[in-house]
């Protein structure tokens, strides 16, 4: 047992990222490896709650290979953590040091302890500054697109060449930007920093990106949740990103455990029953992450185009949602959850279609199980997503909203029947499928990334 690597795992502090991260991490569990996973004291709480009664029944081994451990963010205990702004200040100033002291608590208390790597979220990079000063190798991982880790990789060279000035905020006249000749164009107002409410949010978070950027060069290993048939143009713009996606739960037995560990809600799995009940390719899934909100008149126009549609719905509604539903919603054909098994949900045969915000995790899982997508983005790189998957892969639809900026309940439905009346969107989105799935089978090209990494730590 003498030659276990001990790796440090550190996601950036939002669902999005605890996700990917975690899945890398029983990845890593199940290769021989040991875990301390570290998350910030107000999501450590969260995803421990979240999982309660199935805590107990986690195999004892895998316990002892995986340990949750977590830091203080820098924000008090009522301060809002999806002002990101805000929250990328106070990482920036508290969490080096905390890292610091768990670090060197754990050598203290053994040998065996001694951890000899850190695997950080590209969000977290600094963290390999932290790890050097312990003699620990690193390694980064980008739970989103190649695409948006090659655009945060070219920032730097951006702002030296004009295209973008120091703060991110003031673009060249230029509505289009190409980083790369084999990629596509982006328009510069789709930038995931430019997207996150307000010009000072975006400040703070071009900011903080760069700052991350600083620790890139500390290590060769940068691993990404994609897959080189999904961004080909990326990835040989950015040879030194290593694709290991698409990175799933496995809901193995061996692991013990029915639930996913890493999320902030308790899964409702009532869901399954339910959509063991309905008839093939029907069901509509609306599920929009951790962080989109609607007002009381947007959430009125989606409620009543779901019940227009005339199709059963599961619909994701997280418990800090406060809208009322309009009265015409009570007669619908739906199932209202707070928050799904969503993996298991797309790879359920009921499914016709996905109306999500596109998130990257959201869209890899979709893409993973050949379900075609209606795009809603709601902030970040969703937006580019979005363009991606409509525009580029071809296997969805955006909503147009009215000029009053409204999604309307008449748009819902005509977007539903204009996807699930087009066979050829259902047969590219099966394709895909089978191309991101062959990557991660024994042999496949993701699988055999992630057994080079895994080697790399055991030597």
């Amino acid at each position: 047992m003498s030659n276990v690597p001990v790796v440090l795992v550190l996601p950036y502090p939002a669902q999005g990222h605890v996700n990917p991260l975690m899945i890398l991490s029983q990845k890593l569990v199940e290769n021989g490896c040991k875990v301390v996973f570290v998350n910030t004291e107000f999501d450590h709480k969260r995803v421990v709650s979240s999982f309660g009664a199935q805590q107990h029944s986690t195999k004892h081994e895998e316990e002892s290979m995986m340990k949750l451990v977590s830091v203080p963010d820098g924000l008090g205990a009522d301060e809002d953590r999806n002002d990101l702004g805000k929250l990328c200040d106070a990482l920036q100033k508290t969490m080096p040091k905390e890292l610091e002291k768990v670090i060197e608590n754990m050598h203290l208390k053994s040998d065996n302890n001694k951890m000899s790597f850190i695997v950080a979220d590209l969000g977290m990079a600094w963290a390999l500054d932290v790890g050097r000063k312990f003699g620990m190798k690193g390694a980064i991982v980008w739970p989103a697109s190649a695409t948006t880790f090659a655009l945060i990789r070219s920032l730097p060279s951006l702002i030296h060449d004009g295209s973008l000035d120091s703060d991110g905020v003031r673009l060249t006249t230029k509505k289009t930007i190409q980083i790369s000749p084999s990629m596509a164009e982006m328009n510069t107002g789709d930038f995931f920093w430019l997207n996150l409410g307000d010009k000072i949010n975006g400040k703070t978070m071009f900011k903080y990106i760069i700052h991350c950027c600083q620790s890139l060069n500390l290590t060769e290993w940068w691993l990404c949740n994609t897959t080189h048939e999904l961004e080909p143009g990326a990835l040989s713009f950015v040879p030194n990103i290593l694709p290991i996606g698409p990175l799933l739960r496995s809901y193995d037995t061996k692991i013990g455990t029915t639930r996913a560990i890493g999320q902030y809600w308790e899964e409702d799995l009532s869901s399954m029953s339910w959509l063991d009940e309905q008839h093939h390719g029907t069901v509509l899934y609306v599920a929009f992450g951790s962080f989109t909100l609607f007002d009381q008149n947007q959430f009125n126009e989606l409620a009543l185009g779901l019940v227009l549609t005339n199709r059963p719905f599961l619909w994701v509604i997280r418990e800090d949602n406060k809208m009322e539903y309009p009265h015409e919603f009570k007669g619908h054909n739906g199932k209202v959850v707070s928050w799904a098994p969503q993996q298991k949900v797309l790879s359920h045969p009921a499914i016709a279609c996905f109306v999500s915000h596109c998130g990257w995790n959201s869209t890899i899982e979709g893409l993973s199980n050949g379900v075609p997508f209606l795009c809603w983005p709601y902030f970040g790189d969703q937006i580019q997503n979005r363009k991606y998957i409509c525009d580029e892969l071809e296997v969805g639809l955006g909503f147009d909203k009215d000029k009053n900026g409204v999604v309307s309940c008449k748009e819902v439905k005509l977007k539903v029947e204009q996807l699930l009346g087009d066979e050829n969107v259902k047969s590219r989105s099966l394709e895909l499928k089978e191309k991101l799935m062959n990557n991660i089978v024994k042999g496949g090209a993701s699988s055999e990334n992630l057994n080079r990494f895994v080697k790399w730590l055991k030597e």
